[in-house]
């Protein structure tokens, strides 16, 4: 009965790397939410929402503004607790990313196993078909919902670091674009970004359900990963394109698909989470390693991606955490405080 089940089930293939066609499924839906199946969105700039460069910038402009504003109003207010909204807020976040990551590997593996790498990062035709566009504008669009993160974090009265906003800002800067200025490499940073999400939210979610995961620090090391992998395809996608139109006698692969602008978007955006990224590691987790003190789960852990910039430390004497050689206050204690006279 059960060998008969699994042979009635839909096999992977290629084309259909899920068994079944998802394509069809996530047409429908959005039919029911837009209006019109997925198959006919255009990205048309000017027209479609949010898809001028003052619209983001007013975006991320109010984005600052309302979380700057909101920690100066809760200065001298109790921190609210929101844990259920806050497990809600990274579910969905969670179920998002693995839905467009689903779509995304259904869209390119074909692509991938018959022309091959250069072919789907370099080419409209590979990495800038309709399909391919649509999963890039939600996913863009996901980058405003993540705004609700620092949300949160003012709210329950957490430090607002430098790394988690200029993170936020900078990466919904980046897929505007990565999107307006087409490139066909785009879904390289994004896919691996969508895995590395799928990861932290539900790491976030079950954290907030009060289960602690012995992995957090795995993520962190994911997220090196994940922009080493960024830019070894960013840098070879540029270098081909620059040097195939202004340096013909440079060795390259010919053109690649995207505007000049975005490369240097792409380049300068990721290089430094990559910095920032490595140094905040070193801060935290070599540090914690040097001086013997064991790693405590102190919090929301910190995690830098495409998605949030967030520090949490192992906590010290005094009940502080350490964030990049700083202490910020968590206002919770291991031990007796001992006050300087100094201070």
């Amino acid at each position: 009965m059960a060998a008969e089940l699994l042979q009635s089930l839909p096999r992977p293939t290629i084309d259909r790397p899920f068994g079944i066609h998802l394509w069809p499924i996530f047409d429908k839906a959005f039919e029911l939410v837009v209006g019109y199946p997925a198959s006919e969105f255009r990205f048309v700039e000017g027209v479609t929402p949010m898809s001028t460069f003052k619209e983001t910038a007013v975006m991320l402009v109010a984005y600052y503004v309302i979380i700057f504003g909101g920690r100066a109003f809760m200065k001298n207010r109790p921190a609210f607790r929101l844990n259920t909204l806050f497990m809600i807020h990274n579910f969905y976040l969670t179920a998002i990313s693995a839905t467009l990551l689903a779509l995304f590997i259904e869209q390119l593996l074909p692509t991938l196993w018959r022309h091959g790498v250069f072919y789907t990062i370099c080419t409209h035709e590979g990495g800038l078909t309709q399909p391919l566009v649509v999963l890039y504008y939600l996913n863009y669009l996901t980058k405003y919902l993540e705004l609700l993160d620092t949300v949160f974090l003012f709210l329950k009265k957490k430090p607002l670091t430098f790394l988690h906003t200029y993170h936020h800002g900078a990466t919904a800067l980046l897929c505007y674009t990565q999107l307006i200025g087409l490139t066909a490499v785009q879904w390289v940073v994004i896919d691996i970004n969508l895995l590395v999400h799928v990861v932290m939210y539900w790491y976030y979610f079950q954290s907030a359900r009060g289960i602690r995961i012995w992995w957090k620090e795995w993520i962190t090391r994911l997220q090196i990963i994940q922009f080493v992998i960024d830019l070894g395809f960013i840098y070879f996608a540029s270098y081909t394109y620059f040097s195939s139109t202004y340096f013909p006698w440079a060795p390259n692969m010919g053109k690649c698909a995207g505007e000049e602008f975005a490369a240097f978007s792409g380049i300068a955006v990721i290089t430094s989470y990559l910095f920032l990224f490595i140094s905040f590691y070193v801060a935290t987790y070599n540090k914690a390693a040097k001086t013997g003190r064991p790693r405590r789960n102190t919090g929301r852990q910190a995690v830098i991606d495409m998605a949030k910039f967030e520090v949490s430390a192992p906590s010290t004497p005094n009940g502080q955490a350490k964030s990049n050689g700083a202490a910020v206050s968590t206002g919770r204690s291991n031990g007796p405080v001992t006050r300087s006279r100094k201070a």
